[in-house]
């Protein structure tokens, strides 16, 4: 994590930005890109949109995929919790009492 702040002009859906953020700027700009990404994408998908409403499905899209990329993971804990609780007990039966 890069503490001062550096500062990372990146392109946006023909848009220059100059970004402030506490991270190395190759993340920053690999950051923007994903958005540069999404709102072409959506922007080939929806024809002619404005801007601001492609940005906004966008971000719509993104946070979509957040969230289910947190869900997996809620998914993957509960799994691997349980999977260690069974191994636990296996263990347990396994080994005599001293």
């Amino acid at each position: 994590m890069n503490s001062d702040g550096a500062s990372v002009t990146v392109r946006i859906a023909g848009e220059e930005y100059i970004i402030r953020a506490n991270t190395e700027p190759a993340y920053t700009k690999k950051c923007a890109k994903l958005v540069d990404d999404r709102i072409h994408e959506i922007r080939l998908q929806a024809g002619l949109i404005e801007a601001q409403k492609a940005a906004i499905l966008a971000a719509l899209s993104i946070a979509d995929d957040c969230l289910q990329a947190e869900a997996r993971n809620e998914e993957v804990e509960e799994e691997t919790s349980q999977q260690l609780k069974n191994l636990a007990r296996r263990i347990q039966e396994a080994v005599p009492n001293r």
